[in-house]
């Protein structure tokens, strides 16, 4: 599978209801290499979603570019997969017709596309699910799906807003070790939204953290672990130390209060 860099240069976003306006972004320069995974941590209202949404060309920024190797976006694109924190599955088709409801949409061939889609939901663990609908399936099944769904027509890049936010720990830590391992295999570019520092420790090459809002490139930490990265990964020398400094960067920028309640009412 090919696969594309993603840039931002100078890209800001203001939006406006009435007579005010909220800066949500300023001057975000970031480059994703092609077949890279890289995970974006900040905390909440700092524009990571908003970020997101600008390079899947969903809004326009308000000022700068978003390029995919070196063509400007600006409006969705076909060679692009999304996975939102919900799965938004269509409840009257099973999980199988759920996949193929992306390829339906590019106006491509179903047919053609539908052993890949059963393939990928096996990869997901959903291969005796094919014919459940979404009241039939769990919370972490569905949004497999909706992995699913997002790479069944081999994009070249894959954006994740919170994909894992909704599941307990248990199924993220499965769905986290299913996503590296069909990244492994097709190797796609990943922008990855998260509020979680392990998690975007255990997936990304780099791990990019933002300011609060307006949300502004703070660190790029790159990630020198072995993949895959299983489930021992938390024990690496490596993991322990890029979240301990990832975790002392918030807490200095006052993002993590180690005091916790007790210490703000005290």
């Amino acid at each position: 599978m090919s696969s594309r860099t993603i840039r931002l240069e100078g890209v800001s976003k203001r939006f406006r209801r009435g007579a005010v306006e909220t800066h949500a972004l300023d001057n975000i320069d970031l480059a994703i290499g092609a077949g890279e995974f890289v995970a974006v941590v900040g905390p909440s209202g700092c524009g990571k979603s908003t970020l997101l949404r600008l390079v899947a060309g969903l809004i326009p920024a308000s000022a700068g570019a978003v390029r995919f190797d070196a063509e400007l976006v600006s409006a969705p694109r076909k060679d692009t997969g999304i996975v939102f924190q919900k799965a938004n599955l269509v409840e009257w088709r099973n999980a199988l017709d759920n996949v193929l409801l992306q390829v339906e949409l590019r106006s491509l061939s179903p047919a053609d596309y539908r052993e890949r889609a059963k393939k990928l939901l096996e990869a997901l663990g959903l291969g005796e699910f094919l014919d459940r609908h979404p009241h039939e399936l769990s919370g972490g099944m569905q949004q497999r799906a909706a992995i699913a769904r997002a790479l069944v027509h081999s994009p070249e890049v894959l954006l994740m807003d919170e994909p894992f936010g909704a599941l307990d720990a248990l199924t993220r830590e499965q769905v986290r070790l299913d996503l590296e391992a069909l990244w492994l295999r097709d190797r796609m570019s990943v922008m990855f939204i998260t509020h979680s520092i392990d998690e975007a420790v255990l997936l990304a090459d780099r791990v990019v953290l933002m300011t609060a809002r307006p949300g502004r490139v703070d660190r790029i930490l790159p990630v020198d672990l072995p993949r895959p990265r299983g489930l021992g990964a938390r024990k690496a020398p490596e993991f322990v130390r890029l979240v301990d400094e990832i975790t002392r960067e918030f807490l200095a920028r006052g993002v993590l209060d180690d005091h916790g309640a007790q210490g703000r009412l005290g």
